[in-house]
């Protein structure tokens, strides 16, 4: 049996698309939203089967992994996050790169000698690196026109993958794969799948609610917002996040959301002009992790809010 685990947002399914696309094989699909990243729990796999791994962190799947690796399971990663310490087995193949400008999809278009690129180029969209995308788009010849278009398509798949739970989604994640796989031309799925409409229609929607949000404290050097119990806004956080990231590239940004369980969920972006320190930041504290242009923190207590404010302005200074 094939398993293929991967992130809810635009990385994880464009990754899986590009595999799928060059791999054609029948797999059980494991996913969930875009903070569901210890997907490993959830797999029962046997000797004999195998393992695709996308845009999660092996550190936070290391108990399963190593499981299923001592039952004889053959995994294959690929992803762009903090691992942590890496387990040295037979079964166990990574490809692994926490450059600040490199996504999973990427990477997997790496491995696939750019095959699918065009897929590759809407994930790094997606995950708010435009410069990553357009230098990956430039052996492809797109117009302007695709570009724009690659670049919608890859945020409004992104924004699908934030809720704090399936109900605040538009699309399972694994059911927008499959809408996904029915196309091999992304243009053909931004022009004809009724699942693309939806979600630009809810972006733009919850996008002008995001807009007329204040900082609760903001700084030259970073702000801090701070977003309400609504469906709306944790939809939002991640591409709310990157869209003030790209407006204002010497900036860093921490979106705090109330959860319905009364904690708060943070995503925090580091300046576009100095990728670096967002995963160390929330690291420092429980359930956090990430990357070093961009990371989050899933669980942070109401109390500890004053103690993550001083932390990302002494990270940001």
């Amino acid at each position: 049996m094939l398993f293929d685990a991967f992130n809810g947002d635009a990385d994880g399914l464009c990754a899986l698309h590009q595999m799928r696309l060059a791999e054609p094989a029948a797999s059980t699909l494991i996913t969930g939203v875009k903070r569901d990243i210890g997907l490993l729990r959830k797999i029962d796999a046997r000797a004999g089967d195998s393992l695709l791994a996308l845009d999660i962190a092996v550190e936070k799947n290391a108990a399963p992994l190593a499981v299923l690796l001592e039952k004889g399971v053959k995994v294959r990663w690929f992803d762009h996050h903090n691992p942590g310490e890496l387990p040295a087995h037979p079964n166990f193949q990574a490809s692994i790169d926490t450059a600040a400008d490199v996504c999973t999809s990427l990477l997997v278009d790496r491995f696939l000698g750019g095959r699918h690129r065009v897929w590759a180029v809407a994930a790094a969209f997606g995950d708010n690196l435009h410069e990553a995308a357009r230098r990956a788009a430039e052996p492809l010849g797109l117009s302007n026109g695709q570009l724009d278009s690659l670049r919608a398509l890859g945020e409004c798949l992104n924004y699908n993958g934030y809720g704090e739970s399936l109900e605040d989604l538009h699309f399972h994640p694994a059911d927008l794969y499959r809408g996904l796989s029915n196309h091999a031309d992304p243009f053909s799925f931004i022009q004809e799948a009724p699942q693309f409409q939806t979600l630009i229609q809810g972006y733009a929607a919850d996008m002008a609610l995001a807009a007329v949000l204040q900082p609760d404290e903001a700084r030259a050097t970073g702000a801090v917002f701070i977003l309400p119990d609504a469906a709306w806004a944790r939809r939002v956080s991640g591409v709310y996040a990157n869209d003030l990231a790209t407006a204002n590239p010497n900036r860093a940004h921490a979106l705090l959301t109330r959860s319905p369980k009364g904690h708060f969920v943070v995503s925090v972006r580091a300046p576009l002009a100095d990728k670096r320190g967002a995963d160390e930041l929330c690291r420092r504290f429980a359930s956090g992790g990430g990357r070093k242009a961009a990371a989050g923190i899933n669980m942070l207590p109401e109390a500890q809010i004053p103690d993550f404010i001083a932390a990302f302005f002494a990270t940001y200074p």
